[in-house]
């Protein structure tokens, strides 16, 4: 994955979705682009046009955080869209002598013991999308995930890879979108991460339907929402997810899920509790 690129790319397609209106400019009769052009951006930013086409060609290589949050006013950036802006000039920076990388931490039985005792769904994945940890009813509701072997564990493999997946996501499109966007935004922030690139090459390589999202350079931030999912063993679910990071493994991320009370949704995560429970649901899913 070439920084230089993703940095260029990033500001045109944000540069392209702009239209003049918005920035109030008047558009004129010939325009050949269908946002902004480069001397308007630089205009709009306060900066020369020189110093904003030396950015878009991939070179942030000094740029201070106040012109970048200028540049975010200016193409009407989102939270998430200027912190990935921010990474990507961070990694532009000169970097002090890299100390050797940790190995990857057990998930600690106290962190098991934790989300064992808590009366809701709860997985635990990382930045690749790989599935770390889960409760007993965390690992069945994500049980077509973690059983289907095209996934391997992994959520952006079954969504891309996955016939199952488009029926237990009936909002396949947005969970797609979402999982996109939240694998450039982890790119932007660790581009050094093998694995993760290796995987985003994977998926490039053997979806269509990742290879285009993915040009399209969106971000997000994968915190709160609401997630539909068909259950093969409860029938359909609507419920609230809240997402939490983990300060002492910045790698991890947990999400739980509620149902709204006294909703269809709420009698059947009852059900699937009593299903997680039962000692056939455990035995089965050792064996997978």
């Amino acid at each position: 994955m070439n920084q230089r690129d993703e940095v260029g790319d990033f500001l045109r397609t944000r540069r392209d979705r702009i239209t003049p209106e918005q920035a109030g400019i008047l558009p004129g009769s010939r325009r050949r682009v269908p946002g902004l052009r480069r001397e308007e951006v630089a205009m709009l930013a306060g900066v020369s046009v020189e110093y904003y086409a030396r950015m878009e060609r991939g070179d942030l290589r000094g740029v201070s955080p106040e012109v970048l949050n200028s540049l975010a006013r200016t193409l009407r950036l989102d939270e998430a869209e200027t912190d990935h802006l921010h990474a990507l000039a961070e990694d532009a920076r000169p970097q002090p002598a890299r100390r050797r990388k940790k190995a990857e931490q057990p998930f600690r039985p106290s962190l098991q013991r934790f989300i064992d005792a808590v009366a809701m769904p709860v997985w635990v994945r990382d930045r690749r999308m790989d599935f770390v940890a889960g409760n007993a009813m965390g690992r069945a509701l994500y049980a077509p995930l973690l059983q289907d072997p095209a996934s391997r564990g992994n959520t952006a493999r079954f969504v891309f890879f996955s016939p199952a997946a488009r029926i237990f996501f009936p909002d396949w499109e947005e969970s797609a979108a979402s999982i996109v966007a939240s694998l450039r935004t982890y790119a932007g922030q660790n581009p050094r991460d093998k694995r993760l690139t290796d995987l985003i090459g994977e998926l490039v390589t053997r979806s269509d339907d990742f290879r285009v999202r993915w040009a399209a350079h969106d971000v997000r931030h994968h915190r709160a929402g609401v997630k539909r999912i068909c259950h093969p063993e409860v029938g359909d679910l609507e419920l609230v997810y809240e997402a939490m990071d983990f300060p002492a493994n910045p790698e991890w991320f947990m999400f739980g899920y509620t149902a709204e009370p006294g909703t269809p949704s709420e009698d059947r995560l009852t059900l699937l509790g009593s299903l997680a429970a039962s000692p056939q649901t455990a035995e089965h899913e050792e064996r997978a």
